[in-house]
């Protein structure tokens, strides 16, 4: 398209005009610099000079822009050819709102990069420093509660008793292997998974626990190993860590480990063996430092034996076994687990903890505790918020117990003896879990199906819940 002359002339005196306006501005704002396409400083404004605590233009004409400032991007301009419109530059405790844009030459070529301050980010825009600056230490703060809720809650001074079975295991928690706790439930696993933890090189590191049995199995994959953006339908768009990377650099507590699907069980292996991890729906794997604990109930070698746990991973598991002895076997230890457990209950709500007499103790020896330190722990706390009194006797604990069956005659026969056993246990999981019968068949490792048979068989009532 032609222009008159007078048009062109016009346009002419309006480009000299703004470059000759543009260049005294930028002579004079608060700092300017330009570099060359090796990013070496070509001109420097004397407000930038002295920012810089230099005191000659020779000082810093010649040398590359991150010997003057370490973290600038001006490199990163003349090597994309890409401005930088906005950012903060902090020198002295002072900080610049500052614009980084590529020179180029009239075939469009990068031959280097102009920087310079648009004004004192402190004059203008202090508020929103503030605000960021108490962003980010809610943040740091928020992380590390969040660290805090993950490490150990529990040390092996915590692992109460005196009985020889006990002090054993706690000589075998203080070596560096995989462990796999074994024993009945409700007798302290994940407990001492904690204890291990803070007597480890790892302690005040992430301790990140998860009960195989209690997810299920759709979501127990992305609950593990986490999921990339959009792996499946209602995914994070942004993808989520799964508890293994969430655990990195410390333990992760593996309880029921026996319920794991065979197609989990591979992967874990994977886990185990390569020390990595690949998410779900990804097709790229992330390295982890962790310790494993794994902890079940059920007979890991005959479900080796049937097909239903690997052979690879249980011996990959089996580094460290350590057997948990039920309550009825440490009733020496009875003392001392009341104390302390009353101790904990004092302090949830802020009370003095509460004296158990001898009547007491010897009632609770009495019990067979099918339930173990968890039902120990559950009668203790219902007879604490029952009752008052500065001493818990018999009579206090005596209604939170499981009913005695006087009237039942002695067992005749193996089958009978099994029975009543059974009964019992069933019995105590259901008071446990205040009736639920889902929970009370995971907490007895048995299926809802095979639980409503013995209900039925022993009649016994619970709910769905």
């Amino acid at each position: 398209m032609n222009h008159p002359e007078h048009v062109l002339a016009h346009l002419t005196f309006w480009r000299k005009e703004i470059s000759q306006q543009l260049a005294e501005w930028i002579e004079h704002c608060d700092g300017a610099v330009a570099v060359d396409r090796h990013a070496r400083v070509v001109w420097i404004s004397k407000p930038y000079l002295e920012a810089l605590g230099l005191t000659r233009p020779e000082d810093a004409l010649g040398r590359h822009i991150l010997e003057l400032t370490p973290h600038s991007q001006m490199p990163e301009v003349v090597e994309t050819g890409r401005p930088i419109l906005l950012d903060i530059w902090t020198i002295s405790e002072r900080s610049f709102v500052i614009s980084r844009v590529p020179l180029k030459d009239e075939h469009g070529e990068v031959i280097g990069a102009l920087g310079f301050v648009l004004y004192e980010s402190s004059k203008h825009i202090k508020p929103l420093l503030a605000k960021f600056a108490r962003l980010q230490s809610q943040l740091e703060c928020t992380q590390s509660a969040l660290l805090q809720a993950r490490s150990n809650k529990y040390t092996l001074a915590d692992m109460v008793g005196h009985s020889s079975a006990m002090q054993q295991l706690k000589r075998a928690a203080r070596q560096d292997s995989t462990v796999l706790l074994l024993g009945e439930t409700g007798t302290g696993k994940e407990l001492l998974a904690h204890a291990i933890h803070a007597e480890s090189a790892r302690t005040g590191k992430p301790f990140v626990a998860i009960n195989v049995a209690a997810i299920p199995d759709s979501l127990l994959e992305a609950e593990l190993f986490g999921a990339a953006a959009g792996a499946y339908t209602g995914a994070d768009r942004k993808g989520r860590l799964g508890k293994i990377q969430l655990a990195d650099g410390g333990t992760l507590f593996l309880d029921e480990i026996g319920d794991m699907p065979l197609n989990l069980q591979a992967k874990l292996l994977r886990v185990l063996q390569e020390k990595e991890v690949e998410p779900l729906g990804s097709n790229r794997v992330c390295p982890v430092d962790l310790r494993v604990i794994a902890a079940t109930s059920a007979d890991l070698p005959r479900r080796v034996a049937d097909g239903s746990f690997r052979a690879d991973l249980y011996y990959r598991l089996n580094v460290l076994p350590l057997t948990l002895p039920p309550l009825r076997q440490r009733l020496d230890d009875l003392p001392s687990l009341c104390e302390f457990i009353l101790a904990r209950l004092a302090e949830k709500t802020g009370s003095l903890p509460r004296d158990i007499d001898a009547a007491a103790l010897a009632l609770l020896r009495e019990q067979r505790w099918p339930g173990n330190l968890r039902q120990l722990r559950n009668t203790l706390e219902q007879a604490v918020a029952m009752t008052d009194g500065d001493t818990l006797g018999a009579a206090e604990l005596r209604p939170f117990l499981p009913d005695p069956t006087p009237a039942a005659p002695p067992a005749r026969t193996l089958a009978d003896a099994v029975a009543a056993t059974e009964r019992q246990m069933i019995q105590a999981a259901l008071v446990e879990q205040q009736g639920r019968v889902v929970d009370a068949a995971r907490q007895l490792g048995v299926s809802r199906a095979t639980l409503y048979k013995k209900l039925a068989q022993y009649g016994l009532g619970g709910h769905e819940g």
